[in-house]
């Protein structure tokens, strides 16, 4: 509200105050009462391009410009001493009125002559820098903007470390919908996760004309839809903060059963407490807590929510490391042109049925034709641990890929690969046994992992591997809400297009009026990563909206691997200077 307050005043203080400077300059003060359109004339009379005056309308942008402008418009009238330069930088609301109505007596000199005259190398440097921010801005927000593959989820299509370049023409650049930020920087400062932004203006959801629409089977870089809510935390700042309060929320009703299942929290801390890390890997999920967690969701919800705000812990987070306590900064809210970026391959379009079943794609009943990167999680055995190596060298298996398979037994692996590459590996005299694996259970340590995340029948049944039929949402298509839709739907009808919705006896309250039919203000799609069983993606959170979508990867012009995931850390220079597929 203060951003938007300041930027109107700033833009009446130009109505104001131009006439009287265009005046003094000897140009037609009539345009200098028109809001944005004085910029022209403005513009015109420190002899700047009239083309700016497009920069000027750009969000986020046209702020780096503005200061620029201003402190020329006060050189043009003598103001060229360094405190005068920056009290027209930093405060035009009061420099530009005192100009044009109390030092009526300054003459109009005109942009500063250089001619014959030598800047100062920091004033050189500075004009540089400031011009190539603007540069750089308006194409990294209109155009092109670099991007990093930071997991494995889209192998062998796009590896860990490769550095890309996306297209934002593609589908059409997004107006910055948060403006006031440090240029280049996504959402947070270096080295911690102060926020690069302000929200104290934010504007509504515009995209211009681009070349296309989404297809399906493109890849396709997004705003992650669950990041409106993130743990502070660098690492698990990007994770599913929904995905951490639900299972937060199982072991909290865990630890109240343990108490004789006393609704006061507060007292059951010491069992909360008490659950360690080894009692996480010997259940993985308690059973007990599962029950009383689906007996009453939004209490142990809600309790497991303020943990997270007041205790700033999180024990599940915890657990995952090998610890019995991890203390994170809290949650915070992010805007949407600020969440995480992800990138995934888009499988399902607005209007499309999807299902999956024993890991094939089908769109509309009709199996989908998978790309040729493609990767299944495989199960298989070796003769000898050195034929083990030599297999994930040769076939270039990220190291969180290597890993035992104790659901078949002694002696098995998982690891994912391509079709081709399985089939050469049946071939391979060191290979005992290979066979893609299909996931017919979900996480023992997520009951409700999958979408919609719900208990209801068939849902409950869903796994990455046999999902569905759901119906992807087209703007403007009326579904009859059910039970088992609403499910569905929820998240899109409440966070996605901004109404309230309340459940009462399975019938839906929208935005307090009961709702037996709803009509999708936007399309949706349905994403997945080509690693199948490496991929958090739409089968874990669901829907992707139209105004998530940022641009489509097109150009590999660097690619490093990433220690964390390959041995080495080489430059991989075949991969530099290709297109994506």
């Amino acid at each position: 509200m203060i951003g938007w307050i300041l930027l109107i005043a700033l833009v009446l203080i130009y109505s104001i105050s131009l006439p009287s400077l265009l005046k003094r300059a000897g140009l037609n003060s009539v345009w200098g009462y028109i809001p944005l359109f004085n910029f022209l004339p403005m513009l015109k009379m420190i002899k700047r391009p009239w083309y700016w005056f497009f920069v000027v309308l750009c969000p986020g942008i046209n702020l780096i410009l503005l200061i620029i402008l201003n402190v020329e418009l006060g050189i043009a009238f003598g103001k060229r001493s360094t405190k005068e330069q920056w009290l027209f930088g930093a405060l035009p609301w009061l420099a530009l009125p005192q100009l044009a109505f109390k030092e009526t007596s300054l003459p109009f000199l005109g942009p500063r002559d250089w001619t014959g005259k030598k800047k100062t190398m920091a004033r050189e440097w500075t004009e540089a820098l400031l011009f190539a921010v603007i540069a750089a801005s308006a194409i990294r927000t209109f155009f092109f903007e670099a991007f990093t593959i930071p997991t494995p989820s889209m192998e062998k299509s796009m590896l860990v470390g490769d550095y890309l370049f996306v297209s934002k023409m593609s589908y059409g650049p997004k107006v910055p919908q948060t403006p006031l930020a440090v240029p280049f920087l996504h959402n947070a400062l270096p080295g911690g996760m102060t926020n690069s932004y302000i929200e104290a203006m934010s504007l509504p959801y515009f995209r211009l004309p681009g070349f296309g629409s989404v297809d399906r089977l493109d890849p396709v870089v997004f705003n992650f839809p669950h990041g409106d809510t993130i743990i502070v935390d660098p690492f698990y700042a990007g994770h599913d903060y929904y995905s951490y309060v639900r299972k937060e929320a199982i072991l909290i009703a865990e630890a109240i059963h343990l108490a004789g299942g006393y609704n006061n929290y507060s007292k059951n801390q010491i069992y909360y407490d008490k659950i360690a890390f080894n009692g996480y890997q010997e259940k993985r999920f308690w059973p007990n807590g599962y029950r009383d967690f689906l007996s009453n969701p939004d209490y142990f919800l809600e309790l497991a929510r303020a943990n997270f705000r007041n205790k700033q812990q999180c024990k599940i987070c915890a657990f995952e490391q090998g610890k019995n306590k991890l203390l994170l900064g809290g949650v915070r809210y992010r805007p949407m042109d600020k969440r995480e970026n992800y990138v995934k391959r888009c499988v399902g379009i607005p209007g499309d049925d999807l299902s999956i079943v024993n890991r094939q794609v089908f769109i509309n009943g009709q199996p989908l034709q998978d790309p040729e990167g493609v990767m299944q999680s495989y199960r298989f055995a070796v003769k000898n641990p050195a034929a083990l190596k030599k297999i994930y060298a040769e076939y270039k298996v990220n190291i969180s890929d290597r890993n035992p398979d104790n659901e078949s037994g002694y002696g098995f692996y998982k690891s994912s690969f391509t079709a081709a590459d399985a089939e050469k590996l049946r071939s391979n005299p060191d290979v005992v046994t290979i066979e893609v694996k299909n996931d017919t259970i979900i996480e023992s340590f997520d009951p409700l992992a999958i979408f919609p995340n719900s208990a209801l029948a068939p849902f409950s049944t869903w796994t990455r591997d046999n999902f569905g039929p759901v119906h992807i949402p087209a703007k403007g298509e009326t579904v009859q809400l059910t039970p088992e839709n609403i499910a569905l739907y929820k998240r899109v009808i409440q966070n996605y297009e901004g109404n309230t919705l309340q459940v009462v006896d399975g019938k839906a309250i929208i935005n307090g009026s009961p709702a037996e039919s709803y009509t999708f203000k936007q399309g949706y799609y349905w994403m997945m990563g080509d690693n199948r069983h490496q991929s958090a993606d739409s089968r874990y959170w669901g829907f992707v909206p139209e105004d998530h979508i940022v641009g489509k990867p097109v150009f590999t012009w660097f690619s490093k691997e990433d220690p964390s995931y390959q041995e080495s850390g080489e430059i991989r220079w075949s991969r530099m200077f290709r297109f994506v597929d």
